[in-house]
Formats: structure tokens, sequence, C-alpha cells
């Protein structure tokens, strides 16, 4: 196993990375060289080989954690029941130093030996599903069905993969590594986890690395940024007949969603891909009943600022445009008003593939057989590359499929592979002390 994991490692140092539009520069030759030759390092330590073959060997524990892991609810704002069955895990994993920080975070800190970065790998607790979705799992032989099965609970598993080889090996490294178990990943939660550890006065984060992706071969290195509203458009309400000729919030709305459309569909057609979308609707009291409120929720996305800030432009003149012209049709009564509440704001960023991380994640996947396709995602990642922070997503591995839905499955598809590659990312970036140190 090692002499052909070490020869495939080789093949990175003269990998081309296919580098999209928004990257900086190519890295240079040597750059690569230097990266695939720290993979290669790692490939020839007797201590690895006998970890990667003890990711390959934990199969079954891992999925019989995956099914009792999803069965731990953890809708959005509550994830506090996982949060500690987590915590506890990661104490039983080797970790003595675990604590769930004033958001509800769980760190696992392991202290690096020689001192200097401190290199994050992240897992997001929380599932898109509110409270009271049957999260039961079905298994059928090496397919895994539950709501969150996949986004993210097997993210939690590979996290946990990875401290239990490094614990049992006694694997040592020069940096601090710390395992992060993230909430508010999803949705309203706005990246809420993430957000409390890269906050001003927080201590000092260096690199980053999320688990939070089901293709082997996906590198996330960019941030898809998105703003997302709430609108609620303010009436006077009333009888459908007897006070007909008031403003009207529901035609506001109608209105503004049409205009929306308008406006933003030639940004989406031209540049950096951009996107936007009315999510949820609600309002009104009865079918006879003018409402006296109408509200929807929007969400517009972009990895390039310009593209984001012009879809926004586009969204707000088309809210004035709606009220405006509502309030003119009206016959009698008061004007309508509209209310916009930031309900997200995910920022964008690029990725420097000029980094030692991504170079790394590259190396490493190629070990493991795996040529990198450079991706952009909205993930716990978005938060450190806005600041220029080293982050990339990396995959939880195996087979994932209809995330976001009640029918979300996973599959035990070679996932250990994806659990080998993370490792050497990790080593690779954090440096393996030596075992004589």
């Amino acid at each position: 196993m090692l002499s052909r994991l070490a020869s495939i490692a080789l093949l990175a140092l003269c990998l081309t990375v296919s580098s999209p539009a928004w990257a900086q520069e190519t890295p240079a030759p040597s750059q690569m060289a230097d990266r695939g030759s720290a993979i290669a390092a790692l490939l020839s330590d007797e201590r690895i080989e006998t970890a990667l073959a003890q990711l390959e060997a934990m199969r079954d524990i891992n999925n019989t954690r995956l099914v009792a892991m999803n069965e731990i609810p953890a809708p959005p704002f509550a994830e506090g029941e996982r949060a500690n069955d987590l915590a506890r895990r990661m104490r039983q994993a080797g970790l003595d130093d675990v604590t769930l920080d004033e958001v509800g975070n769980v760190i696992g800190r392991r202290q690096g030996e020689i001192g200097g970065d401190t290199i994050a790998i992240v897992a997001h607790i929380d599932t898109v599903f509110p409270e009271g979705t049957d999260v039961t799992v079905q298994r059928d032989g090496d397919l895994f069905t539950a709501p969150g099965i996949g986004d993210n609970t097997r993210g939690l598993v590979a996290l946990l993969s990875l401290i239990d080889v490094l614990e049992a090996g006694n694997i040592r490294t020069e940096d601090t590594l710390l395992f992060i178990g993230s909430v508010g990943e999803e949705g309203l939660g706005d990246l809420r986890g993430v957000r409390h550890l890269f906050r001003d006065d927080a201590d000092a984060i260096d690199a980053l690395i999320a688990i939070d992706g089901g293709d082997a071969a996906r590198l996330v290195v960019t941030a898809v940024g998105s703003l997302r509203y709430r609108v609620t458009f303010h009436g006077p309400g009333g009888h459908s007949y007897s006070a007909f000729g008031t403003a009207h919030p529901h035609q506001a709305l109608a209105e503004a969603i049409v205009r929306f459309t308008q406006a933003a569909t030639p940004i989406t057609e031209n540049g950096t891909k951009a996107t936007f979308s009315v999510g949820r609707i609600s309002g009104g009291t009865s079918v006879n009943s003018i409402p006296f409120e109408s509200i929807m929720e929007v969400d517009m996305r972009s990895a390039d600022p310009e593209q984001l800030d012009a879809l926004h432009q586009a969204f707000l003149g088309a809210i004035d445009a709606a009220l405006l012209a509502e309030n003119e049709r009206r016959r009698e009564g008061p004007e309508l008003t509209v209310t916009l509440d930031p309900i997200g704001n995910r920022p964008p960023g690029q990725g420097d593939i000029s980094q030692s991380l991504i170079q790394h994640a590259v190396a490493a996947f190629a070990a493991m057989g795996i040529e990198s396709e450079l991706a952009e995602s909205s993930t716990d990642a978005n938060i450190p590359i806005s600041l220029g922070i080293p982050a990339v997503t990396i995959s939880r591995g195996g087979v994932s499929r209809d995330a976001h839905s009640l029918r979300e499955s996973w599959e035990d598809v070679d996932a250990h592979i994806a659990l080998q590659s993370a490792l050497l990312l990790v080593l690779a970036e954090a440096g393996l002390l030596d075992s004589a140190e």
C-alpha cells in the first residue's frame, strides 16, 4: 500500500491545476513540488501508513456512529443536544480539552508541540430541517436514508475519525489543531458559528479546513457570497369587497417580484455566475380579505462582489418602484409601507491557489488518486476566505444524494478515501512532529 500511495503522491509534483478565471496566478512548479514532497514524506512514515489503514478499517464503527448521531435532531438554532453528544464523543476519542463556546460551537483543542499556527478542522452540526422532522435512519445495505444524513452528520463522523487515528497513533503535530463542530452554517444561521470564531477579539486561527461536501474531487476554494432579505409590505387591510381600492400588499409584492426578475435576469446572463430566488411568500388572513401584510424572503448569490452588488441594487430598485406603483393605484386609505429586514449576509471571496493549504490539498487528493476540481460554494469557509485567511472545503466521503430534502441519502462507497486525503492535508499543513522529538 505504501509504495503505491507514495508513487501516486509524486504525481502532484507535475500536476497542473485547472485555474478558474478568478485565480490570482498559477502556482510555480517549484511550489507544487514542495507540497507534493511534503505529502510523499508523510506516506513514507510508518505511523501515517498505519493511520491510513485504520481509516479504511473504521467503516463499521463510522456507520454505527452515523446512525446514532443523525437520530439526534439538530434543527436550526437548536443544535444543543447534538453538540453535547459530539463533545462527549470527542472526549471519548481522547481529546482532553473540549469546550462549548458562547454560541454553541464544540471545540476540541489538540495543542501543537512547537506552537506556531492554529489550524481549524470544522464540520457543521446543524441541519436545514425544522423541529419535529423525523430523522430516523433507514438502512439498506450501504445506503442510509434520512434528513441530514449526508449534510452534515457524515461530516461530523469524518471529524471524529481524524481525532481517532491521531490519538490512537499518538501522532503529534507542530501546530495546534482545533476540531470544531460549528453551529449555524445552514440557512438563517448565516454562518454564526464560524463568524464567532473569527470575531475581532477571538484567538487567531491561521487556516481552516471545512468538511462539508459530497464529491471527493471537489475542492472548494472560492466563497459564494449571499445577501438575504425578508421583505414586508404593510397596509391597512380590510374586506375584499367593502375596502376595495385601498392599497394592496400582495399586489405590491407581486409587482416587486416581476420588476426584480426583469432587472436581475440580465445581470445573471453575463460575467461570474450570479443567482436570485424568492424562496418564501406568506401573508393574508382569508380569501375574502385584503391582507394587512405580505412577506417574501429573497436570496441573491455570487462569488463576485460586483455581481452581488448589482443584484442588490436591482432588488432595492424593484422594491421602491413596486411600492410607489401600488400607492399610486390606490383610490382611498393610507399608503403602503415596506420593511426590509436583512436575514443573511455571507461574504464572497476568491481563493489564492498559491497558498500552501490549497496546494497541500491538491497534492493530498492526488495521493489518493483523485484529480482535484477547484470549485466555489457557500460554506463555513466563506468567513476566513473573505478575510484573506487560507481556507478550503473538502469532501465528507461517500456518495450524497438529495441534500436538503426529506429523501436525503448517503451511500458508503469508498468513503475512507476522503478521510485519508483529509488526514494527509491536516498533517501536511500542521507539520508532522518527528517521532524522536
